[in-house]
């Protein structure tokens, strides 16, 4: 078969840019080296609930555009993010707003919750500076900033052990910029995004890119590396699959180092594992689709109960178990870790990448950035139409 293009990778991205290429009448083949489609929002029924089997996926947007576009592939059902934290045996309400200060402190206002943030700020700033001998503060690390932002309790409580553990370093040993601000909402407020759009879809995401793929030409269980023609590491020229099979152009949404051979270096990323556990006698385990654990001393960062994502009822449940790891070849990358050392080396992989004709690098890991969902469509769309 001749295809004017391959896309490997059959997640958001890869299923977006092949379905708008298909619909300009361009021939496209995806190939995925997963047994499924969708990628990280591969949801799979068990129990008859759509279970998140990548970790929790809630899509919010601000851009209509994206909102409008991806409506045409899945009814949302309106869900709101609205996790709880834990923390030994007190829970308290994400985001940062008056519900948690509240429980904190046995506060009602806003205006005594802000002076109690002040205070413990203004506290640790002046207490860095002593120790610093110095007369203007300055943040050389996580910890410091983020409790010149929000002080000790909230930092104890809520942002030191979930940092650490989601990082697998000390707070003192992470970079400042990581935490630029700690969003606070001085109203009693519990939606975690402030996106005018926000649910799931119903029945899941992977019926949603079944109808973006529809009609697209799709290969499961197929390693881009066995099934192309190399030449070293690189595909040869023209490209072909061993099979046969030629390409115009490809684009690829794995890892741009390993496309490259990490010849220039390994970027690094975060890996994630998770462990899940059904509930067939169990109606309702936790009572919330999302609960964080903000002690380090308990290893996984977060519990998924999937059927609040679709306001399930009914006997049975399931649960997943979210452990941060670190990442080594080999295993799934999840998380960019955009800090300057791995940002400089990215851009040189992107000067190599933008000199080698025919091929085109999307998606958190083929552009080494953090995109959520809303983020991955406004890129593959944009795009597919410079492809014009």
């Amino acid at each position: 078969m001749k295809y004017d293009y391959l896309v490997v990778g059959a997640g958001l991205f890869g299923a977006v840019f092949a379905h708008e290429m298909h619909a300009r009448g361009k021939s496209v083949l995806v190939i995925d080296k997963r047994d499924h489609v969708g990628g990280n929002i591969y949801t799979e029924n068990k129990l008859g609930i759509n279970v998140h089997k990548y970790g929790a996926h809630i899509f919010h947007t601000s851009d209509r555009e994206v909102w409008e576009y991806i409506n045409n592939f899945a009814e949302f059902n309106g869900y709101i993010n609205s996790p709880v934290a834990v923390y030994k045996d007190e829970l308290y309400n994400l985001p940062f707003n008056m519900n948690t200060f509240s429980k904190m402190w046995g506060i009602r206002t806003p205006d005594e919750a802000k002076e109690i943030i002040k205070k413990q700020a203004d506290a640790e700033i002046e207490r860095i500076k002593k120790e610093k001998n110095s007369e203007e503060f300055s943040a050389d690390n996580l910890e410091e900033q983020a409790l010149s932002l929000a002080g000790r309790d909230i930092y104890e409580k809520l942002v030191k052990g979930y940092t650490e553990k989601q990082w697998g370093r000390d707070c003192t040993q992470l970079p400042a910029f990581i935490i630029k601000r700690l969003p606070m909402r001085f109203i009693f407020d519990n939606n975690y995004f402030n996106d005018r759009y926000q649910g799931i879809p119903i029945g899941g995401y992977t019926q949603m890119i079944d109808k973006l793929l529809d009609g697209v030409s799709v290969r499961t269980g197929v390693d881009y590396y066995d099934f192309v023609k190399l030449d070293g590491n690189l595909p040869a020229r023209p490209f072909e699959s061993k099979e046969g099979d030629t390409f115009g152009k490809i684009l690829y949404t794995g890892m741009i180092d390993e496309f490259f051979g990490f010849e220039l270096g390994t970027l690094e990323y975060r890996s994630l594992r998770f462990e899940t556990q059904e509930l067939p006698d169990v109606d309702n385990y936790q009572g919330n689709a999302v609960v964080n654990y903000t002690e380090r001393e308990i290893p996984y960062t977060r519990i998924i109960e999937h059927k609040h994502f679709e306001y399930g009822d009914g006997k049975g449940t399931v649960i997943t178990r979210e452990y941060p790891a670190d990442w080594k070849h080999g295993d799934e990358p999840y998380y960019p870790m955009n800090d300057e050392k791995n940002n400089a080396l990215y851009e040189k992989y992107k000067e190599k990448a933008d000199g080698f004709g025919g091929i085109i690098f999307g998606g958190r890991l083929g552009q080494y950035k953090y995109y959520n969902m809303d983020q991955v469509i406004r890129q593959a769309l944009d795009m597919s139409r410079n492809e014009e």
